[in-house]
């Protein structure tokens, strides 16, 4: 079982990238041009790597080498993203690894392509790149080139020695459960779970209790033998559930409009574990977009219009319209999800003017953006 911790250390300890590895500050998979240029580097590093898994380390600052982090991205449907624009697309992962070093919410996202017995190829044109368009590594470089010419390093032993190095024991995944409870989360209740006498799950959060059902806001929670945060979020209401061979979770989201809300159920994500000492993660997307009064939308529709405006123009808000801020980019994306025109252009010029204030802010944008990228790829 590989901790994906040392695993990070050990490919940044190959300070320049080559043809098995690859480092980001960051992906920015909302724009065709940032879902281009990361389709490109997973099609060179599978076509260079088809006997041992190749990697790319996201939140690292190339120059110095540095982990800054990123924030904690939801993968779920990233497999979905490359399935739609490959042939021969390899299995990827995306996980979200945590460094006591950084600020709450961020991490070292790992991404990890499994090797396959083809080449893979773009299916259809996305930014600059063409139908058909075959990328290799070239040291650092993901490139265009034809099979024939392309020149492929056996990396299998380089792999396989990496990963042997970072392989879990006993006493790291001891010290990462008392980490987990003494010393990132002991203002919360904190639990954790053995699932077949080998996998360790640790979660915390702050429990609501609703008849028979008991619910989280502040979750973080971590698989503890291979340092993989499975989910953090400092707004969103939670389910646990768990038996002694799996783990689900479900998440809730809070919509409405005024003073009227609910919580939809989002999407489950289940976890089994096997007496091999596997694992595998079923992710099922419960969401349905609530369809509200047209009327009644178009108002408020309106009403955030103006207060988007005033927010451009930097005017002062009465106390109101700072309260409102906070259901804006909500609000927007019902609209959106109701049909109304414009809805989703209004919520990207609200994403810079919601930056520039708090964070608390600007994480209402993501957590739209998350729920929209969701049922976009579903």
């Amino acid at each position: 079982m590989i901790n994906k911790r040392l695993l990070v250390k050990a490919l940044l300890s190959h300070n320049d990238e080559n043809s098995f590895y690859d480092k980001k500050l960051k992906l920015n998979l909302s724009t065709k041009e940032g879902k281009a240029k990361f389709l490109k580097h997973v099609c060179a590093l599978s076509n260079s790597n088809p006997n041992n898994n190749s990697y790319i380390v996201i939140g690292i600052e190339d120059k110095a080498n540095a982990i800054v982090g990123v924030d904690f991205f939801d993968d779920s449907k990233i497999q979905n993203l490359i399935n739609a624009y490959m042939d021969h697309p390899p299995l990827v992962l995306y996980e979200n690894i945590p460094f006591p070093h950084l600020q709450p919410g961020k991490v070292v996202g790992l991404v990890t392509i499994r090797p396959i017995k083809h080449i893979t190829s773009l299916r259809k044109n996305i930014w600059k790149y063409y139908c058909g368009a075959v990328f290799f590594r070239e040291g650092s470089i993901s490139t265009p080139k034809k099979f024939e010419s392309a020149l492929i390093n056996s990396n299998k032993q380089k792999v396989e020695s990496i990963e042997k190095h970072a392989q879990n024991n006993i006493s790291l995944t001891l010290d990462g459960v008392i980490d987990f409870i003494q010393n990132h989360h002991n203002d919360l209740s904190t639990n954790y779970k053995v699932f077949k006498e080998t996998f360790v799950v640790c979660w915390s959060g702050i429990p609501k209790k609703t008849g028979d059902k008991t619910y989280y806001s502040r979750v973080d929670i971590e698989l503890i033998n291979e340092q993989v945060k499975l989910f953090y979020s400092n707004f969103d209401e939670v389910e646990i559930a768990y038996t002694d061979d799996a783990f689900t979770l479900t998440e809730y989201v809070r919509l409405g409009l005024n003073t009227e809300y609910k919580y939809y159920p989002l999407e489950e994500v289940k976890i089994s574990f096997n007496e091999n000492g596997s694992y595998v993660i079923d992710t099922k997307l419960l969401f349905v977009p609530p369809q509200l009064d047209k009327v009644t939308l178009l108002h408020l529709f309106n009403a955030n219009n103006r207060l988007l405006e005033k927010l451009k123009k930097r005017s002062p808000l009465t106390l109101k319209e700072e309260s409102d801020l906070f259901n804006l980019c909500s609000l927007y994306m019902l609209c959106a999800l109701n049909d109304i025109p414009k809805a989703m252009t209004y919520l990207e010029e609200a994403k810079s003017h919601l930056k520039q204030r708090e964070e608390m802010l600007y994480q209402t944008y993501k957590d739209c953006q998350r729920i929209l990228r969701k049922l976009k790829y579903n």
